[in-house]
Parts: C-alpha cells; structure tokens; sequence
C-alpha cells in the first residue's frame, strides 16, 4: 500500500445499495462469487481476492483499512494499480454510490415467443407483486411449526401408500384403459404442477427472493407451468436456498393430502377409490421423482445449493473426462472439487441405473398382475 496515494487511501467508498453478492461457489476447479446488479439483471462472477475487497467496501472504512485487512489475510499488499482497477471495473458497471445511475432495467420480453407447436407465454404482468400477495395471504401457514406438521402428514401419507403400493399399481393398470377418468386424473396432475411453481415463488418471497415471470411453456403436446425465481442464488443462508427449490415438490405432496383423506374414507368396494388411488399414486411419484438429484430436476438444484456448487452436473462431467484424459491435470484440482464430481458422476450413473431397473420392475408388475385385478 505504500505507493497508494494517501488521498486514495482515505477514500470510503461504498456499493449502491441493493447490489447482491452470493456466498463462495465450487465452479470447476475454482472459487468464484457472483455480483449482480438488481436493477439491469446483469452479473458477473470474481475471485475470492476480489470478492474480499468488493464486500468491504460499505462506506464505513477506508481503502487502508480494507488493505490492511487484506494483507493479513492473503499475505500481499495492493499497490495504485490494483485499486485502480478494481474501481474501474465496479464504476464502469456503475455498481458504485455516487457514480452513474444504474443502467434502465431491461424491458421485458412480447408477452408470447415462439409458434403455435413450441413457445412460452407470460401469464402474469407482474410476477412479484402477485407472488407477493399470494404470500401475504399464506403467511400463517408458512410458521415452522405448521410446516412441521404438513411435512409429517405428508410423510404419514407416503407412508400409507407405500404399503399399499401393489393396490395402486393394479389401480393405475385399471385407469389406463379408462379414458374419462385418466382424463381427470391427468388435468389434477397438471393443476398440481402449478401449485408447484406458484410454491417456489412464494417460498422465494418468504426468505427474501424475488419472482421475474410466471407463465406458460409448451412443447406440443406438453404444456407445463413455470415461475423465474430471481436473486434467491445470492442468499446467504443454505437453508434458505434449500427451501426455494424444495417447496415445489412439497407443494406436490400437500396438494394430494385432501385427496388421500377422501380415498382413506372410501369403503374397498368404492370405485372411485381406484381413480384416487392412481392419482395418488402418480401425484407421489411427480413429487419425489422432482427430488432426485438430477438435472433439471429440483433434487439436482437443492444438492448443488448444499454443496455450494454451480453447474455441478457439466463442471462434473468435464473432470471426469479430464481424469480420464489427464490425470496429473485433474490432480490440480482441490481435493474438495475432486471428491465432489467424481462423487457425483458416480452417483448420477447409479441413479439412472436404478432408475430404469425400477421403472421396468413397475411396468413388469403391473402387467402380470393386472389379470388378478378386478375389471
């Protein structure tokens, strides 16, 4: 710091207010964090060194402050040029109190893109206003205790099903030839999946996220609901990250406990029992398929937010082929990383395995039961 101009040096600038910073994320072999700008949506990422620097500077304390404290813990000094550079580079992204005023927010998108076979269509004018409405009016339902007792009803539930899983089996063979009821069944499935995406939104509210789109995606003849849950990567509590991506699929399994309560009631001889009985049976496997660790699945979004990764499933595949290619190369990544993608390739080829064994034992099983079952 001695070369630093001592007016340089007693300068205490400061971030504009609302800039985010995520936690430290595993990205390949690095360490990197991401700065992004709330109000023109652009981001960028930085290294440990930079990211130190960059969440120092709060207006409270000088440059010699935050090099003194930076030279503890890195070991090197800055000169001139380092925080010239670095200053340069958060003014002219106009991230800086005092400077330019933040770039105008990108205007959104036509509401409709694409044609009539593949596209999207934005439903929703404003999507955080209304998640945020949507929250307000939950909010007592959200309290911990009361979640507590929904997820153990909800696994109460898995629990029921599961040992009755030959009978719903037989239930799902028994509706696939029906085509009115399979239609009903099929429509609550979808309805299910937009209480899944309506669930992530508000969950993102609740801890301090945001919501930039809800609306409609198709690809003939498939149309599916989604919701753009914004700034939830930079939240600084795991937990908190953890429970955005998961409340979709708990809204899945919450979604069916009024109908598992009808089909408790019913009496064996009720036929109505068996439309219940494979839209439970379906309604489960669409909640706890989206938790497998997967891409693009929810699971998949949760365990990298545990592990604090990103792009967990592609910088995985490129160690392993590096590994394979180059070990002495792959040897220069941090032992952490390593055992993280080699851990996860591994597991993602036992999860596909066991994936198609179990869905060939569900179709095997269902056919050769389906003759004892009751027409």
């Amino acid at each position: 710091m001695s070369g630093t101009p001592a007016g340089l040096l007693e300068h205490r600038p400061a971030l504009r207010p609302g800039v985010l910073l995520s936690p430290a994320l595993l990205n390949g072999p690095s360490v990197v964090h991401l700065i992004k700008d709330p109000v023109s949506g652009c981001s960028f990422e930085v290294g440990p060194k930079e990211f130190f620097l960059v969440s120092r500077l709060d207006g409270t304390r000088t440059l010699a402050e935050i090099g003194v404290a930076y030279g503890e813990a890195f070991g090197r000094r800055l000169d001139e040029r380092n925080w010239q550079q670095l200053l340069a580079l958060l003014g002219a992204r106009r991230l800086l109190a005092g400077g330019p005023p933040p770039d105008a927010p990108r205007a959104p998108g036509p509401p409709r893109t694409g044609t009539l076979l593949r596209g999207s269509l934005r439903l929703v004018a404003d999507a955080d206003a209304t998640t945020a409405r949507l929250h307000r009016f939950l909010r007592p339902a959200l309290h911990p205790a009361v979640l507590g007792l929904l997820l153990l009803g909800c696994l109460a539930m898995e629990g029921v099903l599961a040992a009755n899983a030959r009978e719903l089996l037989g239930d799902l063979w028994w509706l696939a030839s029906r085509p009115v009821p399979l239609l009903a069944v099929a429509t609550l499935l979808w309805l299910s999946t937009v209480a899944h995406e309506f669930a992530h939104g508000i969950a993102a509210r609740h801890v301090g996220g945001s919501v930039g789109e809800i609306g409609l995606r198709w690809r003939l003849p498939v149309a599916i609901m989604y919701c753009v849950v914004d700034n939830y990567r930079y939240l600084r509590r795991r937990r908190d990250q953890l429970a955005v991506a998961g409340a979709g699929a708990l809204a899945n399994l919450l979604f069916l406990l009024p109908f598992f309560g009808w089909w408790a009631a019913l009496s064996p001889d009720d036929p109505t029992g068996r439309v219940l009985g494979a839209l439970l049976l379906l309604g489960s496997a669409q909640a706890l398929v989206n938790l497998v660790p997967l891409p693009p699945l929810d699971g998949y979004t949760m365990l990298g937010h545990a592990l604090r990764v990103t792009r967990l499933a592609p910088a995985g595949s490129a160690y392993v082929r590096l590994r394979l290619r180059d070990r002495a190369a792959a040897a220069g990544y941090p032992a952490r990383a390593r055992r993280i993608y080699l851990g996860y390739a591994l597991g993602s080829a036992v999860l596909v395995l066991l994936a198609a064994c179990a869905l060939t034992a569900a179709v095997w099983y269902a056919i050769a039961s389906s003759p004892a079952s009751p027409s």
